[in-house]
């Protein structure tokens, strides 16, 4: 890979849908060079599809619930946890927190009320709250 498809590369990440003569000006190419290096890239799975970039819907609440539990069966939690909805990610990891849920409400009720379902879930031994006030950094949108 050169610099003319590192530059494809990042035209095409901050807009999948430019066109192929934009992205050739841009990098001093001809279209049909542009094309073929595309075409090339997706051949050998460096760019493995084209993707819309969602906005968070206004009036979402976003949280963070960190588990303890007392018996180390993280499957057996997560499957109680895909049953709601609002549940998105759910991570386990090292150190004095055993299980960080990501979780998109409607409202602050409904956040209270996961939280609670969580809380009474067997074996949870305590459930901390981090609520998500802005975003700073993200690579991966």
């Amino acid at each position: 890979m050169d610099k003319f498809d590192r530059k494809i590369l990042s035209l095409l990440t901050e807009n999948a849908r430019m066109a192929v003569a934009s992205i050739a000006r841009e990098v001093n190419l001809s279209r049909s060079a542009v094309s073929e290096r595309i075409k090339g890239l997706e051949e050998r799975g460096i760019i493995k599809g084209y993707h819309a970039r969602l906005g968070r819907p206004q009036g979402v609440v976003r949280a963070y619930f960190a588990l303890c539990y007392h018996v180390r069966q993280c499957e057996q939690y997560a499957e109680s946890l895909r049953a709601v909805p609002e549940i998105k990610l759910c991570y386990t990891i090292s150190g004095e927190t055993d299980m960080l849920v990501y979780v998109e409400a409607e409202s602050m009720e409904r956040l209270d009320a996961i939280r609670h379902i969580i809380e009474h879930t067997p074996h949870i031994k305590t459930v901390r709250t981090h609520m998500i006030l802005g975003e700073v950094i993200n690579t991966l949108s």
